[in-house]
């Protein structure tokens, strides 16, 4: 049996081309004997990752490569041997991707001339090899460039064989085989083809020779290739993958290091911004529980080397609260005594008791993840500073790949089935979002269509092996990588969607599994309106609000949240939350905690909400199995709502360890997606069976560990959030007319419309009167009210249709000077009809003197 590598193969990461998971791939490579496997994605190293984790579990050698179609002329693959050669690789990956729009690149000769460094190269001559390619090939890639023979089963391989060796002897060449893969089994073709087709705009019927005339380009036996190709062929392709022998695990991630000040080092300059911030957060004293905490985190941060992540998070929030943008961290940083202190977050440590664990671990060894949540109207300026300061060289967004679910598999097999469009809508349409990531029969059949026959069975099939399949990389909502040197050396970035964006062929999985940092600089709306709200109070009373000077426990909030009086507040605004208010009837901040985790897919499929609320309704005490559980439940009345309670659980009642738990966490949330949860139901149950717990007791466990797959919250996102409903329920409650006008201005946000929040504004007395053009900002304002609270102002930017510059254009034209007419305002606004129009139909030129309009 003679050895072979496989040393071009595509990916499903080469979108609409490979029809194979990378980890397919590499299973099957390994499961057939091979001596190696290469993924080489055209102009992409987006599935690297996922193969090289593969790789390491099957034991297989990865060589990492990308094959290139080039403008000028020839096809070729490039293979990187060491660490310098992969640079080059992710380099001219990058110079192709960024020459061309979203999803496209370009490339020519010259470009592998002068970028390819020392990677090896095969040429891939197609059926009628060009001499002159091939000449120019020989040329640049002496000594390092072999011809590819890819025989699969197009014809006879005799002729093309004998035709590319005397190609080789002529221009001085070795010859190797290669297979031209795109799926990691025969049975992938249909799939293969559909995409083929989808790539090309055509059904499968018209597709015609654009598919290819084969199956062949599957991972085959070696006895299979022995019959195929010279056995020195194929022990060349061993040769070659033994001289490329680059890791991933080789690259080292540095930390952007301009953030130590001279004369400290980054644990020095952290330790000093911390106790700087002990100062400011506790200035009658820091609780001896919380600097034990800080000890023990800086520590762990320091033994992990993490300074200059929590220093890079630090710059960009003291930069946001610098230009007075209202941010605040969420997620697992919460958990962190050491964010607070930084500013990153608001949960006061000494109030809570969350898992550091959850944030950092000794056994994980990762970087953390921080999310920071910033004003969603100014998070551009944030954008532009990290831009400004690192470069777009060095800094970058993160991918998000985007895979096939039931909807979108309906439309694209649909299409290339040669369904209408109108059978399309229907079978798309009939998929629900609880059914999950799957396609329910009994959906068609509701819809009117037959899942028996055959041209139905034809696009389940199709779509079953679609879903989950990537369809193309898309932009993260906010996680950028940020590094020391050019990011093109570690990963490829291309270009965007959005105009100024770059990002890299990575997601946030990815990013992790290798140990890059990433922070989220994500928006969200509701702290604008925090914001907004805050500066209005201050430009009517004069008094400077801050969200943690606001009282704590106020009843009248806790009355009106009861009452489920809660339009407008964060999180708990929802016709489901508002239903479940009045039954929770959170009196303290920690029943809001609750309040905002409990209303989620996750505790409802995990049959959590209803054993909370009969237990919180029945009072008394809780039965607990032991001691250890106890300490876990208590808080939630004997019902794990949190993932930190599942993980503290698994450690204490099955024996689980720390890395353990934390693995158990990450199948939680991706089971739906990727299934894996098994290997720890059998372990979960064995644990607790031998700790003397009833399998009654480990089946519930289990099946609530299962809800969290439907997405269930970690207690210190909770929290996090927990603050802002406070927060915007203690405005909306003492504060109804600047909370509204603040809403009305954070406008895109939340579930209601303007209408809606001024109708609601007027139930609890706020008078709100019309748009005026002579008394109307281009925002919403404060006047003094006929009783003396504040009156809401309708500002010009209310107006559907009038556009930001014609509102700043009344304004300007009204500041300079008294309007007696509407001719004084088309002379000093230099309005056009169509803005004249808007603001008549609205009734904003009633007041004008000789002009009465009436408001359509």
């Amino acid at each position: 049996m003679v050895d072979y590598a496989e040393l071009h193969c595509l990916s499903n990461f080469s979108f609409l081309r490979g029809a194979s998971h990378p980890q397919e791939l590499v299973a099957r490579a390994a499961e057939l004997g091979y001596a190696a496997l290469a993924i080489t994605d055209e102009c992409s190293l987006a599935g690297i990752v996922r193969a090289w984790e593969a790789a390491k579990t099957h034991g297989l050698h990865l060589v990492v490569g990308s094959e290139f179609r080039l403008a000028d002329g020839p096809s070729v693959v490039l293979l990187a041997r060491n660490r310098e050669d992969y640079a080059s690789l992710c380099g001219l990956i990058t110079r192709g991707r960024r020459a061309a729009g979203k999803g496209g690149y370009h490339l020519e000769r010259a470009d592998l001339e002068q970028h390819s460094g020392g990677c090896l190269a095969l040429w891939l001559p197609g059926a009628q090899p060009d001499t002159s390619e091939a000449d120019w090939f020989a040329r640049w890639f002496a000594g390092r460039g072999w011809i590819a023979v890819e025989l699969t089963g197009d014809g006879d391989p005799r002729r093309p064989l004998a035709q590319l060796a005397a190609l080789g002897e002529r221009c001085g060449l070795p010859l190797v085989a290669a297979g031209d893969v795109h799926m990691h089994r025969r049975e992938r073709r249909i799939l293969q083809d559909a995409f083929t087709a989808l790539r090309h705009r055509c059904s499968l019927a018209a597709a015609g020779r654009l598919l290819f005339a084969s199956g062949e380009r599957h991972l085959r036996a070696r006895e299979v290739l022995m019959r195929w190709y010279p056995a020195a062929l194929m022990a060349e392709s061993v040769r070659i993958a033994r001289a490329c022998h680059f890791r991933l695990d080789e690259l080292r991630y540095t930390y952007p290091g301009e953030l130590v000040p001279a004369g400290h080092t980054p644990t020095s300059w952290l330790r000093r911004l911390v106790q700087q911030g002990v100062a400011w957060r506790w200035p009658q004293g820091v609780p001896e529980r919380v600097c034990e905490q800080l000890d023990d985190e800086l520590a762990l941060i320091e033994a992990l080397s993490f300074e200059p992540y929590f220093l890079t998070v630090h710059d960009l929030v003291a930069f946001a609260r610098g230009r007075g943008i209202l941010c605040q961290g969420r997620g697992s940083a919460a958990n962190s005594a050491v964010c607070f202190c930084l500013g990153i977050t608001e949960v006061d440590p000494a109030h809570s008791r969350l898992l550091f664990e959850r944030f950092i671990s000794r056994e994980r060894g990762e970087p953390p993840d921080i999310d920071v949540d910033f004003e969603h109207q100014r998070r551009e300026e944030v954008i532009q500073y990290i831009y400004a300061k690192y470069g777009r060289e060095r800094a970058a967004l993160a991918a998000t790949v985007i895979t096939y679910g039931p909807r979108s598999a309906i439309r694209d097999a649909g299409r290339v089935l040669g369904f209408s469009a109108a059978q399309i809508d229907a079978l798309a349409g009939s998929m629900q979002w609880w059914d999950g990531r799957q396609v329910r029969p009994e959906r068609l059949h509701e819809a009117g269509f037959d899942p028996q026959a055959p041209a139905l069975r034809r696009l389940l099939y199709l779509v079953s092996e679609m879903l989950g399949c990537p369809r193309h990389l898309s932009q993260h909502v906010g996680g950028f990588v940020i590094s020391e040197v050019s990011l093109d050396q570690l990963v490829p970035v291309e270009n965007a969607a959005m105009a100024e964006r770059t990002i890299i062929q990575w997601d946030k999985d990815d990013l992790q599994t290798l140990g890059l940092l990433k922070v989220d600089v994500l928006s969200l709306g509701m702290l604008s309106a925090i914001r907004r709200t805050f500066d209005l109070i201050r430009g009517y009373r004069g008094k400077r609000w801050q969200m943690a000077e606001l009282p704590a426990d106020d009843p009248a909030v806790y009355d009106m949240i009861c009452r489920a009086d809660t339009v407008g507040v964060f999180q708990i605004e929802s016709r489901a939350q508002m239903a479940m208010l009045p039954r929770l009837r959170p009196r303290c901040f920690y029943d809001l905690v609750i309040e905002v985790a409990i209303v989620r897919p996750g505790p409802i499929q995990g049959d959590m909400v209803h054993p909370y609320l009969r237990q919180r309704a029945r009072g008394g005490p809780v039965v607990y199995p032991d001691e250890a559980v106890r300490a876990v439940l208590e808080r939630t009345l004997g019902i794990p709502i949190f993932q930190e309670q599942v993980m503290e659980l698994a450690v204490v009642a099955a024996g689980f360890s720390r890395d353990e738990a934390d693995s158990l966490r990450r199948a939680m949330a991706a089971w739906r997606r990727r299934g894996g949860l098994e290997p720890f139901e059998h372990k979960l149950r064995a644990g607790m069976r031998a700790n003397g717990y009833s399998e009654e007791y480990a089946a519930r466990l289990y099946r609530q560990i299962c809800g969290f797959g439907e997405y269930g919250f970690p207690e210190s996102h909770a929290a996090s959030f927990a603050l802002l409903v406070y927060v915007s329920a203690w405005l909306k409650c003492h504060e109804p007319a600047a909370f509204c006008a603040a809403l009305l201005n954070s406008q895109p946000m939340g579930f209601y419309a303007p209408a809606q929040l001024v109708q609601d504004a007027r139930r609890h007395g706020v008078e709100v009167r019309p748009v005026d053009v002579l008394h109307s900002e281009v925002e919403c304002t404060l006047e003094a009210g006929a009783d003396g609270a504040p009156a809401v102002r309708l500002g010009l930017s209310r107006i559907k249709g009038l556009s930001t510059q014609a509102a700043m254009q009344v304004v300007a034209a009204r500041d300079g000077g008294a309007l007696s007419s509407m001719a004084d305002l088309v002379c000093r606004a230099g309005l056009e009809q169509r803005d004249l129009s808007r603001l008549a139909g609205a009734g904003a030129l009633a007041q004008l003197s000789g002009h009465r309009h009436q408001a359509r």
